[in-house]
């Protein structure tokens, strides 16, 4: 970052969600068990995914990959907060600080595309079932999964190039427990007009093309379902796309309304809690979302606690 006639800052301080040291202890119990928990779970997802064939479906391939951004995007933060809190150090390298919102940025838009894509599979299960196995091949899906991660890479690195050119003054005090873009940029003495123009376009554009996917996808399915005849059945295609549905809502919701006003207007409350949401309870949440309703992941997940079934995949 150029600095001018500034002084040059070689690390920020992580001031984190709470000062006092009682609290500071509640706090890192609390998201230790829930890294430990969102590793484990989303672990095991993948670890059954990939070794039961029966798994070996669109769903469950863009469900592993989902699976796996949450354990990156979860590692991007919380085990950085648990060591300053156990070291009782607030301080985080300049360079680290730069790749943590990097890889916190890239890992958040990953689970934005994926979601879109899952959407998209559920749709074509319940509206045309009889093309399904040839509309959702593998080479669409993994060209989904491809498309995902080259343009979140692509958007995290635009922001992050344009943070370089900004103009750092002697603050280097982020009120937040991760390297985030938003109070990044509050630090800075230079305008900040172009990256927040950047971040609310791109934004509204990443965000908007998988949820206006995922909206029109529901729609279809709502229409559907309610030609269902049987109770069962819409039962079970209204069960099939309610876990999906729960982490879409609870995922949109929260960057909807944090990222997409001006910097200005944010409440530092309001941005950490909206964080921990997104990128520490969205992760730890979603294996049980995904898997405690879904007898398929259930059953693979029952044969891989059974450790001769582990041994003796059949």
């Amino acid at each position: 970052m150029h600095q001018g006639n500034k002084t040059t800052i070689s690390e920020f301080l992580l001031l984190g969600l709470f000062n006092q040291p009682e609290q500071q202890k509640l706090l890192f119990v609390l998201f230790l068990s829930m890294y430990l928990v969102t590793v484990v779970g989303n672990g095991l997802i993948i670890l059954a995914i990939t070794l039961y064939s029966y798994l070996h479906t669109p769903m469950y391939f863009f469900l592993a990959n989902l699976s796996f951004a949450d354990i990156a995007s979860i590692s991007t933060s919380v085990p950085k907060m648990l060591m300053n809190i156990q070291a009782k150090s607030q301080s985080i390298s300049y360079e680290n600080c730069i790749t943590q919102m990097y890889f916190s940025i890239m890992f958040v838009d990953i689970d934005n595309f994926l979601l879109g894509a899952m959407a998209y599979d559920h749709f074509v299960a319940i509206c045309h079932p009889l093309n399904y196995i040839t509309v959702m091949e593998p080479r669409l899906c993994i060209f989904l999964t491809a498309i995902s991660w080259v343009l979140s890479n692509i958007v995290s690195l635009t922001h992050t190039l344009l943070l370089l050119q900004l103009l750092s003054c002697d603050k280097n005090t982020l009120p937040h427990f991760f390297c985030d873009l938003a109070p990044l940029l509050k630090l800075s003495c230079s305008d900040t007009m172009i990256n927040e123009l950047v971040l609310f376009i791109v934004g509204l554009s990443i965000i908007t093309l998988p949820f206006a996917l995922i909206l029109f996808s529901y729609i279809c399915l709502v229409r559907a379902v309610l030609r269902i005849s049987s109770t069962e059945g819409k039962w079970k295609a209204f069960s099939t796309c309610g876990s999906h549905l729960t982490v879409v809502l609870l995922f949109y919701g929260t960057i909807i309304g944090i990222y997409f006003f001006p910097s200005s207007t944010h409440s530092g409350d309001r941005d950490k809690i909206g964080a921990v949401l997104f990128t520490v309870v969205t992760p730890t949440v979603n294996p049980f979302v995904y898997s405690l309703r879904n007898k398929d992941m259930k059953g693979a997940l029952r044969k891989l606690s059974n450790r001769k079934s582990f041994l003796l995949i059949p």
